[in-house]
């Protein structure tokens, strides 16, 4: 148990100046899928809607191929069980985008939660935490919404 906190605070939390770009990169595509994920999660039902929504958000937006998506789905399902909680992919996130970018992160998570055309209590509970986590505010949430509610209807 020490050792997991060990490592979960030395891959999240401490600065390792020799971390290269690739590094980061890798990890802020491990944050993002993680956020991605457990949305899909939170209402204990990954439907087939939300994972192709996930694989074509990482294709599109870290211009992976399929086994690189797989490959990044495993190590998350590994980093989401050997995190304590969603903050540290949260706090990789708030280090290294922009305002912009934290805001293009809200629209794909409701990408994800509206993949099945439904949103659950759970999954409005937790997109309400993390536009809190990447520090936007209520407007640029709600914003945020409402341009993927939008595309998603022009799309029909």
């Amino acid at each position: 148990m020490l050792t997991s906190l060990k490592k979960y605070f030395a891959d999240n939390i401490s600065v390792d100046k020799s971390a290269t770009a690739d590094d980061s990169a890798r990890k802020l595509q491990i944050a993002t899928c993680a956020l991605l994920v457990e949305m899909a999660n939170s209402d204990d039902q990954f439907s087939n809607e939300e994972k192709e929504r996930i694989v074509g958000i990482l294709k599109n937006r870290f211009g992976l191929d399929d086994n690189q998506v797989d490959e990044l789905f495993e190590i998350t399902r590994q980093e989401i069980k050997n995190s304590l909680d969603l903050y540290g992919f949260a706090r990789m996130i708030n280090k290294h985008y922009n305002e912009a970018q934290k805001i293009a992160v809200i629209e794909i998570i409701w990408e994800v939660i509206y993949a099945d055309s439904q949103l659950s209590a759970y999954e409005d509970y937790l997109v309400h935490k993390y536009h809190k986590m990447l520090d936007l505010t209520h407007a640029q949430f709600i914003e945020a919404k409402t341009r993927v509610l939008e595309r998603m209807n022009k799309d029909r």
